[in-house]
């Protein structure tokens, strides 16, 4: 007997139930799975009759079962994606604002709290500034939260892997917690067989659609792992900043694949050569 289920966000228990009793466990993925449906009717009878007959042709797509003991962590380098981004939204909105009023630029940068001073004045209505002083209060609570729960991730986080960890940290612009992502996101990385597998998995690239060898766009493009993909775009910026060597190299992509693509071709050969890195061997930067 085997248990094969959907991948939803109730599938922890279900899989942790099955590893004790020694049952094997398929993870379907939810995308790939929606695409293979396309019946009139739905309901939970219909759906676990599916997953049997692909289950038992073989052709179920799998997801992979992440191991129980590191979730918790992940899960929790996860939310702090989510509160930087509602950070940056705050602070998108008051640059927003103050072009929307047509006011001088800050000159600088409010990201960091010593050059918060002076940013509710800066407005003269007093609704919009009772508007900034809402958005500079909940940006000091998140500053507050994301130094507490990044403090407490450094400190009991446990790095399953401490050579790439600490060959990822060699490379310019990537910190313990995006060092941290990327291990956790990752996990194994043999379970990529080949570059293009992992690439493709980190959301850099898309699937071609032909059909009678004629090109008919590109699709596919919410399969994979989106924290990975965010994690290899920071890492890629930060990178290129600073750095005259990664700058010149940005400048033949530009010149060889045209200034749209050219972020997208570095993500990927930089992606190809950080599995290279992952597996044990010297990554040149």
């Amino acid at each position: 007997m085997a248990v094969a289920v959907e991948c939803i966000f109730t599938w922890y228990w279900l899989a942790d139930l099955c590893g004790k009793g020694n049952i094997p466990f398929v993870l379907g993925h939810a995308l790939y799975m929606k695409a293979i449906h396309g019946g009139k009717a739905k309901n939970d009878k219909i759906d676990a009759h599916k997953i049997a007959v692909l289950l038992r042709g073989g052709m179920l797509p799998m997801a992979y079962v992440y191991p129980a003991l590191m979730r918790s962590t992940r899960d929790l380098l996860r939310r702090r994606m989510h509160l930087m981004r509602k950070r940056s939204e705050l602070l998108a909105h008051i640059q927003n604002t103050n072009s929307q009023y047509c006011l001088p630029q800050f000159g600088k940068k409010i990201a960091y709290k010593a050059n918060r001073q002076g940013v509710c004045e800066h407005f003269t209505d007093s609704s919009v500034r009772k508007s900034m002083e809402m958005d500079l209060s909940l940006i000091d609570h998140y500053d507050k939260l994301l130094t507490e729960v990044e403090l407490y991730i450094t400190k009991t986080a446990k790095v399953h892997n401490v050579n790439a960890f600490f060959r990822l940290r060699s490379v310019h612009g990537i910190g313990k917690i995006l060092a941290l992502v990327i291990l956790y996101e990752i996990h194994d990385i043999n379970r990529f067989p080949t570059v293009q597998d992992f690439v493709s998995y980190a959301r850099l690239v898309k699937c071609a659609k032909e059909s009678a060898g004629k090109r008919q766009g590109t699709s596919g493009k919410k399969i994979g792992n989106v924290h990975l993909k965010w994690a290899f775009s920071e890492a890629s910026v930060l990178f290129l900043r600073g750095n005259p060597a990664a700058q010149r190299y940005l400048d033949r992509l530009t010149s060889k694949h045209g200034k749209p693509k050219r972020y997208r071709s570095s993500l990927t050969n930089w992606a190809g050569r950080s599995i290279t890195c992952l597996r044990g061997n010297k990554l040149s930067t």
